[in-house]
């Protein structure tokens, strides 16, 4: 006799069953410095490597890891924000923030207060 196959948790289930908000939320503000970090390494180094010195390696590096930080950046806020506490507004303006070169680093204040707000104990 064969038993049912049971669905596979969900990725962000996983997670949130592992972590709670509050880790989530500071591993998403780490990871937004990263992305921040990243970006500008990609803007103000690799590029102009690539285009002043002819050598794209820079950014055959760069890109990608931005990449992947970026991905897990929008990953990671959604899962977050996931919760009621979290407003749409706070969403919008993540989302913006990881769209704009030194977005993250201005909207990390706004992040920080929000958090305290929300996982206050």
């Amino acid at each position: 006799m064969t038993r049912p196959l049971r669905p596979q948790r969900s990725l962000a289930r996983q997670l949130t069953s592992v972590c709670d908000g509050r880790t989530l939320f500071g591993l998403f503000r780490l990871v937004a410095v990263v992305e921040g970090v990243t970006t500008l390494l990609l803007f103000l180094v690799a590029m102009p490597i690539k285009y002043g010195l002819n050598d794209a390696s820079w950014v055959e590096l760069m890109g990608p890891l931005h990449g992947y930080a970026f991905l897990v950046y929008i990953a990671l806020m959604l899962l977050v924000m996931r919760r009621p506490a979290w407003q749409g507004r706070d969403l919008t303006r993540a989302t913006l923030a990881s769209l704009v070169p030194f977005g993250t680093f201005v909207n990390e204040p706004h992040l920080k207060r929000r958090g305290r707000d929300i996982y206050a104990d």
